[in-house]
């Protein structure tokens, strides 16, 4: 029986990587902050990424689902030994790059030194190291993007986006970011490489946001101001504390094309998303 030691394990992509693994006969280790009730044929340890107290020495897999730089921190110092280790990026390593943010310029150098640094230990080990790059992530209710716009659309009844939100997006579900993972695990094309995962459709920003606005129940109104206006609202929700982290960075790349190409994916493991289907659920926190 194989083990697999798995962080981030009760987040949006862990819960349903951890089924695919007890399902294939794994047994798994997985670690959180806060306590969990174990399954057959799983384990949760109390932990985070501080340190590997309480952790075997060995074992066959690490994954990782949640940050890369503080994995990639861990990783070059842990002495746990694992031949394989797959680790969850971001493709804002790519669509942030060149950003009038300063914060979201510092994100993709973090995102760039921790793929460097994971590789680099990876290598020194002679482990086979895999990093995947999701896009806009959905399914569960517990990502920042359209989760929270859908919270928003519930409390006013309506959300409001600037015109020409036409930048084209390709949402993808946790649940097929978590089948990605447990089909890379065994295939050696793979290894020592970086792939994009974005979702199975590509459509526009204001096209993606009013299929979410759609499902809601109720349903709620979609609205396009001009741009004057909306940085008007903007900017009063700013001085009222709200929205902080959405700026003038953030509507400019609305109207970007922001676009991967999953042939590589494809070729080396199989990855099939699902198109954008959403449903009220998915928008819903888990209890």
């Amino acid at each position: 029986m194989r083990t697999a030691l798995v962080f981030g394990a009760s987040g949006q992509i862990g819960r349903p990587l951890l089924d695919r693994l007890r399902d294939d006969g794994w047994r798994v280790l997985a670690v959180s902050r806060s306590v969990q009730a174990d399954h057959p044929g799983l384990q949760w340890r109390l932990g985070d990424l501080s340190g590997d107290a309480g952790l075997p020495a060995r074992v066959d897999a690490i994954l990782c689902c949640g940050p890369l730089d503080r994995f990639a921190d861990w990783y070059a110092r842990t002495a746990v030994e694992a031949r394989r280790v797959i680790a969850f990026g971001s493709t804002s390593i790519d669509a942030k790059r060149g950003s009038a943010d300063a914060e979201e310029r510092a994100l993709v150098e973090r995102l760039r030194s921790a793929e460097r640094l994971l590789f680099e230990t990876a290598g020194t080990r002679a482990v086979a190291a895999t990093v995947l790059r999701p896009t806009l992530v959905y399914g569960r209710g517990a990502d920042r993007n359209l989760t929270r716009i859908a919270a928003i659309a519930r409390r006013f009844g309506r959300i409001v986006l600037p015109r020409r939100a036409d930048g084209l997006r390709q949402p993808v579900h946790a649940d097929d970011l978590a089948r990605a993972a447990f089909d890379a695990l065994d295939a050696a094309a793979t290894h020592g490489r970086a792939y994009a995962l974005p979702g199975g459709e590509t459509l526009a920003y204001r096209e993606m946001v009013a299929r979410v606005c759609a499902v809601l129940e109720p349903p709620a109104r979609l609205h396009e101001w001009p741009a004057p206006l909306f940085n008007t609202v903007l900017a009063a929700a700013h001085a009222a504390g709200f929205a902080r982290d959405f700026n003038e960075a953030a509507v400019r790349r609305m109207r970007s094309d922001l676009v991967f190409d999953p042939a590589d994916a494809q070729r080396d493991f199989g990855y099939a998303p699902r198109p954008f289907r959403p449903t009220a659920s998915m928008f819903r926190a888990a209890g």
